[in-house]
């Protein structure tokens, strides 16, 4: 394992026309670093352009001035570096960058890098990459030269194979990348470790996600560095505003923002829209403009709200997520989706929306109410059931650790979830498509919580009953084995999760289920597993089944 500190920066290498230059600067973009090109920098530090020192003094001139520019970047901290593609060709530059960076290799086939070749010779004035095209046959110089360094490309940590993908989903590739190469070293050196736990990339926004011990009194400078500015209006319930609000409000003004707050009753009965109505008045009287900033702290009924809010209020303006519960931290804050309850259903009113970050301070969690605590850990242990054994099996072996909330495995445990709800939703923003097996559990849950008009379970509780039914329903359908079904069971207690109830009525529980907006075309479409990690959709479920199911598990 490398040293942590080789995480303070990223160092793009790879072939000429692969991207490095541009896709360095959106990277540095994402992250709120810096960016750097070494050619830039040797044509400082010698005033001369890169052809000049080439023609004047020979390549080991330039190898000599290139030598000095990496070692001078590599000096620094949160740069993002595009290396010219020579460079990894000198063992001395080769040990530096695997000393102070995670280092990504930007690929492409040898056709794709002779056609950007030839469409930057037609388009471009840059001159430096013309010699490339000088050859009787170019393809064949372009193979040789690229089949000579293509052992030193496997010093690369990471690898994105650029042929097909835009700018911007290179950049997110690389972002991923050093994502999950500096989870790993992060494991291993609590103190070395960055915040960002991992990137939600959408069409309409990417954003990052901050995870970690202590992070609230930095709000202030997140949003700074997210370019965000003016006024701020913090959205909290009365609970969560009286213990963290003034806070808040502090760490705000010493960033330079105008900060007032507005407090909603708490629970999930707050989440309407007169509600939001009440806060449209309030932004108005503080005269909110489109460039000013609602946060949103706290649990996921805070979230949905302030970010209705936000997502409808002059037809948009800039939120900030910061989730003080478990399901916000995992789940609620992640993806952009808001909305307002209606007294036929939850979040029948509402739309993708995303923020501009979400920053979890997981300290945060010590101070919850216990059942508030357990209910958050059902959206957790529905990460792994959905996607991923491995995690799932972890939650299996660190139960009482997460219980107790020991913090180093804590913080791993929440950046985990977040990360693989930030994948989903990554990949399906407005829930045509993959996004869906995140209701694993939700469409029983959703019509516990309408037909008990949201006033006797926490959300985690009725999650956890529904993804009972869920699996059971998978079981019945032939698609899931009872081992599995028990080990589900077997979690959910061991967090001191519900896995039944009664004294519920069960039609008003089917009535609000036909409302779901999972339906389609009047048929649920019900989320089901085939293994743990492997989650299916199914819309053929027999109602007979279903009112089996939910007769053994909801009992009236």
């Amino acid at each position: 394992m490398r040293s942590a500190k080789s995480s303070k920066n990223i160092a793009l290498i790879g072939f000429s026309t692969t991207g490095k230059s541009t896709v360095a600067k959106r990277v540095a973009e994402y992250l709120h670093w810096e960016a750097i090109d070494t050619d830039d920098e040797i044509v400082k530090l010698s005033g001369r352009t890169i052809p000049e020192i080439f023609s004047q003094d020979g390549e080991d001139k330039f190898r000599q001035l290139e030598r000095q520019a990496l070692e001078k970047a590599c000096l620094r901290e949160k740069l993002v570096i595009a290396t010219g593609g020579g460079a990894i060709l000198r063992p001395e530059n080769v040990k530096t960058l695997q000393k102070t960076c995670i280092i990504v290799c930007l690929e492409a086939k040898v056709q794709t890098i002779y056609q950007r070749l030839r469409r930057d010779a037609l388009y471009s004035s840059n001159s430096v990459v013309r010699p490339l095209l000088s050859s009787k046959n170019p393809v064949t110089r372009i193979k040789q030269i690229k089949a000579f360094r293509q052992p030193y490309y496997a010093i690369a940590d990471w690898t994105v194979h650029t042929d097909n993908l835009t700018v911007e989903e290179v950049s997110m590739e690389v972002v991923r990348g050093w994502q999950y190469v500096n989870r790993l070293i992060v494991n291993t050196e609590k103190d070395k470790k960055t915040d960002i736990a991992c990137m939600v990339t959408m069409s309409s926004r990417s954003y990052p996600v901050f995870v970690g011990w202590g992070l609230l009194p930095r709000i202030g400078d997140k949003m700074c560095q997210a370019g965000l500015s003016g006024k701020a209006v913090i959205i909290s319930d009365e609970i969560v505003g009286s213990s963290y609000g003034e806070q808040t409000e502090r760490a705000l003004r010493k960033a330079g923002f105008e900060v007032s707050s507005f407090l909603v009753p708490p629970g999930e009965a707050s989440k309407n829209i007169n509600r939001a109505v009440e806060i449209y008045d309030f932004l108005i009287r503080r005269r909110m403009e489109r460039k000013d900033v609602v946060v949103a702290l706290g649990g996921g009924m805070v979230g949905d709200l302030a970010g209705f809010v936000a997502a409808t209020y002059l037809r948009g303006i800039p939120w900030v997520q910061v989730p003080t519960s478990l399901v916000g931290m995992v789940d609620a804050s992640i993806g952009g989706k808001v909305a307002v309850d209606h007294p036929q259903g939850k979040n029948l009113v509402g739309a993708f929306y995303q923020p501009h970050f979400v920053l979890a301070d997981v300290q945060i969690l010590s101070t919850l109410p216990q059942r508030d605590l357990t209910s958050g850990w059902a959206e957790v242990i529905k990460h792994g059931l959905i996607m991923d054994a491995e995690f799932f099996k972890m939650l299996e072996n660190d139960a009482e650790k997460l219980i107790n909330l020991a913090p180093d495995i804590t913080a791993q445990v929440i950046a985990h979830s977040a990360c693989i709800k930030a994948k989903i939703v990554s990949e399906d923003e407005k829930e045509t498509g993959k996004r869906i097996i995140l209701n694993y559990g939700h469409t029983a849950a959703h019509g516990l919580e309408a037909a008990t008009r949201y006033t006797t379970f926490r959300h985690g509780e009725a999650v956890a009953i529904g993804m009972m039914v869920d699996a059971k329903l998978s079981q019945r359908l032939g698609l899931l084995s009872k081992d599995i079904v028990q080990r589900q069971q077997a979690l959910l207690k061991r967090f001191h999760l519900p896995t039944n109830c009664s004294g519920v009525d069960l039609d008003n529980v089917l009535a609000a289920m036909t409302l779901d907006k999972k339906v389609r075309n009047k048929a649920i479409q019900w989320v089901l597993l085939e293994d743990i990690g492997k989650a299916t959709v199914r819309t053929d479920v027999p109602i007979k089944e279903v009112k089996n199911v939910l007769e053994e598990v909801i009992k009236p």
